[in-house]
């Protein structure tokens, strides 16, 4: 079996590879990252640390890397030829993949190849996969359109391991946590006898989604955000203080009282779900920065994203939300110069009216929590590293 994984990132070696590999996949890695891409195809195996006590090695071998941005031909001409398409690459970067899936959807109409194949992208939001599908489509005829109805899926994705930021003297060498998880909503397969061990196949995905990301991308976020207010450089660290655990409780406390409300969840089952999380956090063995964590602040500040999205929903059943909304005054705080969002959003609060502001990166109308949300940053400037 073949697969195509765009993403030879550490999150694509470390989570998406090693679990293909585990099901016998020979993987074509696609990446414009030269260094990486020269040391797959000269090594053609590498190796993933668990980040535990145990430290466990596992080798992943029968990989190889095409750089997309040198050899465009030859990423369409494995899709033509293979059994899987998956992504790990952010949501920001799928549309730019777009136009080589569609090559390829095409190189198989052309070719007759009409073997059922499935195009997951694995990335942190909601509706991946189907939001790919729109772009690859924006470059189809009508002709292949039709072929990739009758032939193509894009079911959406839930997925869930913590990869931190990492250097090694091997490039290719990556520490993850030993927690994984990865849901497919098996109603939007085209090939359904296709089917990974260890991952989970649902027919209703949303649940599993948003649970996942308003518990751990919620939550991590919450950490980082809330750890850089108060002047911490690394998750580690930031979780040890009283008042960033205290917040992150709060902030989960909120989102899970929404998901019981919303998906019927058993409290008790979420709580200690919400547990976990807080334990894989608090892990010692992995190192992540808050400036990682915390990077793209507009983009989280969306308005479906982790953070707005659980406080318009909160609000509409009338739920509590005022420790998301605290963390979201701190988000506006948040001075990374390593990160061109943030230093844009920092841009946009010295010379546009805050009101302007909050609607843009929120997309926010409800007047009276745009006022909420003015507040709660105006009230997080003041204190700033308190």
């Amino acid at each position: 079996m073949k697969d195509v994984h765009f993403g030879a990132g550490n999150i694509g070696r470390g989570f998406i590879g090693e679990t293909l590999a585990a099901n016998g996949f020979e993987i074509t890695f696609v990446d414009v990252n030269e260094q990486i891409i020269d040391a797959l195809n000269e090594k053609k195996t590498y190796t993933i640390e668990l980040a535990d006590e145990s430290h466990k090695k596992i080798q992943v071998s029968n990989v190889r890397g095409i750089n997309n941005g040198k050899n465009p031909e030859s990423v369409v001409t494995a899709i033509k030829e293979t059994d899987l398409v998956t992504t790990a690459i952010g949501p920001k970067i799928l549309k730019f993949i777009a136009p080589l899936i569609a090559d390829g959807i095409k190189a198989r109409k052309e070719a007759g190849i009409t073997d059922k194949l499935d195009v997951i992208a694995c990335e942190n939001m909601i509706g991946g996969s189907q939001s790919l599908k729109k772009d690859v489509y924006s470059h189809l005829d009508a002709e292949s359109k039709k072929f990739a109805d009758e032939n193509i899926g894009f079911p959406n994705a839930a997925v869930d391991r913590i990869v931190p930021l990492q250097k090694h003297e091997d490039p290719l060498f990556v520490s993850v946590e030993p927690f994984k998880e990865w849901v497919v909503d098996e109603h939007q397969m085209a090939n359904a006898t296709l089917k990974l061990k260890s991952v989970e196949y649902a027919p209703d995905l949303e649940p599993y989604i948003e649970r996942k990301l308003f518990s751990v991308n919620t939550g991590h976020a919450t950490v980082a955000y809330t750890g850089k207010y108060r002047g911490y450089e690394d998750i580690g660290s930031a979780i040890k203080d009283t008042a960033v655990l205290t917040q992150l409780k709060k902030v989960l406390k909120e989102t899970g009282d929404l998901l019981i409300n919303k998906w019927n969840f058993d409290r008790s089952e979420h709580e200690a779900y919400q547990k976990k999380i807080i334990g894989r956090f608090q892990n010692p063995y992995l190192s992540d920065d808050i400036a990682r964590v915390g990077r793209t602040p507009i983009r989280k500040l969306g308005f479906d994203e982790r953070f707005i999205r659980p406080i318009r929903e909160s609000k509409e059943r009338g739920l509590s939300y005022a420790a998301l909304l605290e963390t979201v005054g701190m988000i506006y705080t948040f001075n990374e110069s390593k990160d061109d969002e943030s230093q844009k959003l920092q841009k946009m609060l010295k010379e546009q009216p805050i009101e302007d502001v909050v609607k843009e990166t929120t997309g926010l109308n409800d007047e009276k929590l745009i006022q909420e949300v003015i507040e709660s940053y105006k009230k997080a400037a003041k204190e700033y590293q308190i």
